[in-house]
């Protein structure tokens, strides 16, 4: 009896391990085939996804056709010209890529400000309406940013910030999920602490930055890693606040790569990865911590 229980326990690992490697290998295939395929010639490129795209002449769009790719993992002469195209070539790739860091960085350190501070409020001290207020902000979080979209055109518009970067910037500093994730964490945080240093006579202020803000360092890692894959992928907001092309980040820029130039598009796509996957590797610990302490595991 006790050795058929444990051939089955054994079996279930056995089915369960299968199972997810047969879910990670999914979810890796297109990153693998992204980062290979970059190190392919153009030429060996076209002969192996010929077959799928194809282009309308008549209508000047992409056209697919019912037919297989011959899809390789390993290229047959390794090149990295692509890489110099995109990186030396042509100068609009890394503009592109530091307009993306303009756009990114100072989201990232206002919404750490602000979110930690609103959150501080609703977590710590005690004012009117503060949990209906934190509701709405739940009912707002909820909501796609595409609702809120035109609000934030409307108020760019009338404030004359319609072409410049903080038309995106300042709707990102106000995000609502950052203080939901700090809110989540700091109610955790012992009220003890907070009264002994308001019996040294330490203001809100002098609490917030001295006591608060260090115990909170899990959360801010990941709150951070969080909200910089958010807006590192952002399409739509510089489509529509940004007429000008050469500001758009390095988003918008790859859409834009023409069908004829795969093997750039291969390696542009690398290049745009590798900061959301060095961050994510080195800053694993903090978000799985952050988000565990946070109670959003719950």
């Amino acid at each position: 009896m006790g050795m058929s229980r444990h051939i089955k326990r054994r079996f279930g690992k056995i089915v369960l391990s299968a199972m997810l490697f047969i879910m990670v290998t999914v979810f890796l295939f297109p990153l693998i085939l992204t980062i290979t395929n970059s190190f392919m010639s153009e030429q060996e490129i076209e002969t192996s996804y010929s077959m799928v795209i194809s282009e309308d002449s008549s209508q000047q769009n992409n056209a697919f056709i019912g037919e297989y790719a011959n899809v390789k993992l390993i290229p047959d002469m390794v090149t990295v010209k692509q890489y110099y195209t995109a990186l030396i070539k042509r100068t609009q790739f890394l503009i592109k890529f530091w307009n993306s860091g303009i756009i990114v960085i100072p989201i990232i350190l206002g919404q750490i400000l602000v979110s930690s501070m609103a959150a501080y409020a609703f977590a710590k001290i005690n004012f009117a309406f503060r949990d209906k207020l934190f509701f709405t902000y739940i009912i707002i979080m909820m909501m796609p940013f595409q609702v809120t979209l035109v609000p934030n055109y409307i108020m760019a518009s009338r404030l004359g910030l319609v072409g410049n970067y903080l038309s995106i910037i300042l709707p990102g500093i106000f995000g609502t999920f950052g203080v939901f994730l700090m809110r989540q964490f700091m109610v955790h945080i012992p009220d003890a602490y907070i009264e002994a240093a308001k019996v040294d006579g330490a203001t809100h202020f002098k609490i917030f930055f001295s006591i608060i803000l260090p115990m909170s360092k899990t959360a801010l890692a990941a709150l951070s890693i969080l909200v910089f894959i958010d807006n590192w992928n952002m399409v739509e907001q510089p489509l529509i606040f940004l007429q000008d092309v050469n500001m758009h980040p390095l988003s918008v820029y790859l859409s834009n790569i023409n069908q004829g130039e795969m093997g750039i598009a291969f390696a542009a796509s690398t290049i745009y990865m590798l900061p959301m996957l060095l961050i994510f590797l080195y800053g694993e610990n903090y978000l799985v911590e952050g988000i565990q302490r946070s109670g959003l595991k719950d």
